[in-house]
């Protein structure tokens, strides 16, 4: 009889008893504006952006309403206006160019590699263009390209970086904490991502000005004073009257529930690490299957796995998907004409040109991704590797090599 996995993998972990505790003392004192404290008391808030600060190596952090928020907020803080390019990669997900569009600004694809991370020679190219100002670029899906030779691209052309590290929170490039390179480090708090509040941001940087404006945007009155992780009060001087406010605070509840996540977050992406390691071992070596290989110099967090099915025709993708599925083990493809849940390609988002890329969409189009919740044990994912592993080479054998198809 064929081996079946029995697991939910939108299942997370439950939040830590002390979140839990600490989300209780909020509820009962009531007090869930960041700006609504007793005297004497600092806001969980505020405690959580010192912390989380401290813990990525940044001198500022805001936290914020949701991953989308800190995006456009970064963009804003830039200055970015309507109609303005930004750059941005063809593989990544919906609230990325949603968060550029947003702002009236028109998202600009950059390619991908087979690595599934931005191609730097498309880049070098399209930097080029002395209308583009701002990168925004995603770590898709926990994949980070060779960040040196992008700074390097970005600083030579004046172009300013701001970092999507919702799939990188802890994630490393050659020692350097992802989101330490760019102007901005943006993380989600999303329940899906390495930190769970529900709903939830985090914006790091090192820049007093910039910082100064996110804060203002995100709602802070002038009650700046109250955020510990902030810029001195001269810089928000220079800026509070020309800054608008949009509203998209974090509660101290989500705080609360945050703080004890902080703490645990390295033990929690060596878990992660170990479960895609024997997913990735497990895939290594199938027929038709590409496993992405990840650079000595990046450190990743594995709390999701890609693999590539390059070349091959939608039916058998298609069918590897039912087998998979049928067999409890839930796979996403990035490949489809039509948006599927998160999944969707650059041309699904028609509020912004775009332009023909054969060597992305042939990417995109055997692209297979498949989340790794702590949930699931060691042995979980040996098994669900054995059933990928099997489901694969039995669509191979049955349709033939792609180029013989």
């Amino acid at each position: 009889m064929s081996e079946r996995f029995t697991g939910n993998f939108t299942q997370q972990e439950p939040i830590p008893e002390a979140g839990i505790e600490a989300a209780l003392t909020v509820l009962r004192h009531g007090r869930l504006h960041r700006y609504n404290t007793a005297p004497g008391e600092i806001a969980e808030t505020a405690l959580l952006e010192q912390e989380f600060a401290q813990a990525m190596g940044a001198d500022y952090c805001l936290a914020m309403a949701s991953g989308g928020q800190t995006l456009a907020t970064a963009l804003r803080a830039l200055e970015v206006k309507p109609g303005e390019k930004v750059l941005t990669n063809a593989f990544t997900l919906a609230p990325v160019p949603g968060a550029i569009a947003s702002l009236g600004a028109v998202p600009a694809y950059v390619g991908v590699t087979e690595a599934l991370t931005i191609d730097l020679d498309d880049l070098e190219v399209k930097v080029g263009d002395p209308s583009v100002r701002v990168l925004l670029l995603s770590h898709m899906r926990g994949h980070i390209c060779d960040m040196d030779r992008l700074m390097a691209i970005c600083d030579a052309a004046g172009v300013k970086v701001i970092e999507d590290c919702a799939h990188t929170m802890g994630a490393r490039w050659k020692g350097t904490l992802s989101g330490r390179h760019g102007v901005f480090g943006c993380y989600s708090t999303q329940t899906y991502k390495h930190m769970n509040s529900g709903e939830g941001g985090l914006l790091i940087s090192d820049d007093d000005e910039a910082m100064a404006r996110a804060i203002i945007l995100s709602g802070s009155y002038m009650l700046y004073g109250r955020h510990l992780a902030a810029p001195p009060a001269e810089v928000f001087e220079r800026v509070k009257y020309t800054t608008p406010n949009v509203s998209a605070r974090m509660d101290n509840l989500r705080a609360a529930i945050l703080r004890p996540q902080v703490k645990a977050l390295a033990q929690q992406c060596e878990a992660w690490n170990a479960r895609y390691k024997v997913v990735e071992d497990g895939l290594r070596d199938t027929p038709g299957l590409t496993v992405i290989e990840r650079p000595e110099a990046e450190h990743y967090v594995g709390s999701s796995i890609q693999f590539l099915l390059l070349d091959w025709p939608e039916r058998a993708i298609g069918a590897v998907l039912e087998r998979c599925a049928a067999r409890g083990v839930e796979l996403k493809w990035f490949g489809g004409a039509e948006p599927v849940a998160f999944t969707s390609r650059y041309d699904s988002w028609r509020y912004a040109p775009v332009e023909p890329m054969p060597a992305t969409d042939r990417i995109l189009k055997g692209i297979m991704d498949m989340r790794l919740p702590l949930t699931f044990s060691v042995e979980d994912c040996a098994l669900i590797a054995r059933i990928i592993r099997a489901e694969v080479a039995a669509v191979w054998q049955a349709e033939g090599a792609p180029q013989e198809i």
